[in-house]
């Protein structure tokens, strides 16, 4: 019997002759075993490769053959785009079989909830906050809801994986597992992890079930591909670059920032190029319209973020454009995948740089993917806020809940396993003694300060795990257009004040400060507008890939010969690295700097080490750290030596209080605690063996380039 004869009869009939497939893809047949085995399992295959198809008939089978009723299927994405595009896809396959399916999350009618809950789908699309929301309301019965059970698909789960959204998703899952009385099988779906087995560990957990993982049919990291890096030096000449090229084609250009990607549809569009755009800070309606538009659309571009990283279907895409250099290389690789889907095309990506600093970033993202490298995932150690945030929701879903019992629902999840006992006792007291909670003969339920800090508009605060910057409704009329940081709107201003868009400009004709809104109509001016951004930092691979490229003289045949020539100049303003060691460098009139290419995190921890042994505040960012005066040579290295005899392991970054803010929920940690999140977290110890075990050569130069 073949796998495929594994499925149950109807689904058979209805993939051959409803959906006209003549066979499943290698994968898709593969995964047929372990799915109807109910094993917890990590798919992996590239993007557009069939995923989710692979996940669900067998799912779907499973529910034909052991005749499953009520809610068994939960398919969870990130994001709300995605949910809406896998929508009726999901339906289809659910509907042809008598099954149904249905979505729930925040942009959902009331009355089309109100209906789930009436008769619960075989399978529901939502998101982590929307469970959260079902666990806790007044409104839903979970225990009935959730009652049935069996599978949950999770996809883009790396997305989750790597911050706390992860651990909120585990701790939501294993509360969920509880209501329905059994083990859940857990499915993951992705494109790019570098670590797949540690990643289905994570996902299943204490689970006792099998898990394995399906790799994808040819190694991710194949250079099965058409990149080239062009080295253009200003955003208008990437839109001269893209308005000249490929005329003909369906474009998609990634640019990992807001303000630059409006600013880059804007200046397509004054060269009279079909363009839209697409961002997280549009409104819903304002997205869907551009996406839809460059779906059906050929000879357009459309500008985006990180947005459409994930995969939303937006089309039969000719080409990817990258400006400047995307963060990682499993980013790279999500969004090179979009292209190559028809058959006989390469999947292609255009690099244009606009900074040295980039172009040797995107240089070194290349010669990684090139190499066969994928970052692991690395989920976020020490999640204590998260442990203090599913306190307060399990209060709330239970109406009170058991001091002694709270942690039942959730002590499987990995990370509140490795928790010390001594440390989840002294977050509960002090939550208690912070009024945050409050014990009523051994029953917990919310203190004053607790109903005051997250009672607001019915605990929705407590809902999401991550923090989000004050922002400004932008609306034309009635019509919303999205959204923008309130520093918009702050500094002086001569004239009207324009703000940019969805790739147009808008006069400010009224802000309403205390509703957040402000009231625009259209203009012909050069506007701008601002969010606030977070810079990661590069991690240690990639600095190690750009030292590479900076202190070798080998060329690349993706290389354009703009790029050539340019990196010949940095390779030349750089002579005085070493490929091997690290370099302190030391220039008249400038702060001295130690060279370590370490990343961000090891160079980080490293400073604030080194200022408890030097006279001197140093800064740090991912290649080097700077000292305003480090003292001699041999000051330096004396510090240098001493570090050496250190345990990498005991050193800590320098945490301020500020920072604490950035971490959602830290008000429910004793201040040490919530610092040790952070340092745990910024600490990068084999990054930090490596730099302080190079040999390190001290250079004097009478001047150089600013860099």
């Amino acid at each position: 019997m073949s796998n495929f004869d594994r499925f149950h009869p109807a689904l058979q009939y209805h993939i051959v002759n409803s959906l006209g497939w003549r066979e499943l893809r290698p994968f898709q047949d593969t995964v047929i075993p372990q799915l109807l085995d109910g094993q917890h399992l990590i798919i992996l295959a590239p993007t557009a490769g069939g995923k989710t198809e692979a996940a669900f008939f067998p799912v779907l089978s499973r529910m034909l053959t052991e005749g499953w009723s009520g809610l068994s299927v939960l398919y969870i994405c990130p994001i709300k785009a995605l949910l809406n595009n896998l929508d009726i896809r999901l339906q289809r396959y659910c509907s042809l079989l008598g099954r149904r399916s249905a979505l729930w999350h925040g942009d959902v009618k009331q009355s089309a909830r109100k209906q789930t809950l009436r008769e619960p789908p075989d399978c529901l699309l939502t998101t982590p906050e929307s469970l959260e929301v079902m666990l806790v309301s007044q409104n839903v019965d979970a225990q009935r809801f959730f009652s049935q059970l069996q599978v949950v698909i999770i996809d883009e789960i790396h997305a989750f994986a790597g911050d706390d959204r992860g651990w909120h998703l585990l701790s939501v899952l294993s509360r969920i597992s509880r209501l329905a009385g059994r083990e859940i099988q857990r499915i993951g779906l992705s494109a790019t992890v570098g670590n797949p087995e540690a990643l289905v560990d994570w996902l299943a957990g204490s689970c006792q079930g099998k898990r394995s993982v399906c790799l994808p049919p040819e190694a991710q990291s194949s250079t099965e591909a058409e990149v080239t890096l062009d080295y253009v030096g200003s955003l208008r000449n990437v839109a001269i670059v893209i308005a000249r090229l490929h005329r003909g084609e369906k474009r998609l250009v990634f640019v990992d920032s807001r303000s630059r990607a409006e600013q880059l549809a804007s200046e397509l569009r004054q060269l009279e190029v079909t363009t839209f755009i697409t961002h997280s800070s549009l409104s819903q309606e304002q997205r869907h319209q551009a996406e839809e538009a460059f779906a059906a659309r050929n000879n357009c571009v459309i500008v985006a973020t990180s947005v459409l990283e994930l995969g939303i279907d937006v089309g039969d895409l000719d080409r990817v454009i990258q400006i400047d250099s995307p963060p990682s290389v499993s980013s790279f690789l999500q969004r090179m995948g979009r292209t190559g889907r028809r058959t006989g095309s390469l999947r292609n990506c255009l690099f244009l740089a606009t900074t040295d600093e980039n172009l040797v970033q995107a240089a070194g993202v290349i010669d990684l993917w090139r190499d066969g490298y994928i970052e692991p995932i690395i989920p976020p150690l020490a999640p204590y806020h998260i442990l203090a945030q599913q306190l307060m929701a399990l209060a709330l879903q239970e109406k009170g809940i058991g001091k002694r019992e709270w942690l039942e629902w959730i002590s499987h999840v990995p990370a509140f396993v490795k928790m010390p006992v001594e440390h989840i006792e002294q977050v509960l007291s002090w939550m208690l003694q912070h009024d945050i909670l409050w014990d009523d003969q051994g029953i917990l339920w919310f203190g004053r300060e607790g109903e005051e800090t997250y009672g607001r508009k019915h605990f929705l605060d407590l809902i999401s795990v991550f923090t989000s910057p004050p922002l400004f409704s932008i609306r034309h009329g009635r019509q919303d257009i999205g959204f923008v940081d309130e520093l918009t709107f702050f500094g002086k201003q001569d004239g009207p004040r324009i703000v940019s868009l969805g790739g147009r400009a808008w006069q400010v004709k009224h802000i309403d400060w205390p509703r957040r809104v402000a009231y625009v109509e259209a203009s012909e001016a050069q506007g701008r507008s601002r969010w606030k951004s977070v810079h990661r930092g590069l991690s240690f691979r990639l600095c190690q890939a750009i030292k590479h490229i900076v202190t070798t003289t080998a060329d690349q045949t993706y290389w354009s010969q703009r790029t050539r020539q340019h990196l010949e100049e940095i390779r030349e303003e750089f002579g005085w690295l070493s490929p091997e060691g690290t370099v302190v460098l030391k220039t008249e009139n400038r702060p001295v700097e130690w060279w370590t290419f370490a990343g961000a995190r090891a160079n980080m921890t490293l400073a604030h080490e080194l200022s408890q042994l030097l006279e001197s505040k140093p800064s740090a960012d991912s290649l080097r750290i700077s000292f305003i005066s480090p003292g001699s040579n041999k000051t330096l290295q004396q510090a240098l030596d001493t570090l050496r005899l250190r345990n990498v392991q005991d050193m800590r970054p320098a945490v301020e209080e500020k920072a604490l803010s950035g971490l959602k929920f830290s008000e429910c940690l004793p201040l040490e605690l919530a610092r040790h999140v952070l340092e745990a977290r910024l600490c990068d110890p084999l990054a930090m063996r490596d730099a302080l075990c190079r040999p390190v050569r001290f250079v004097q130069l009478s001047s150089r380039m600013p860099t």
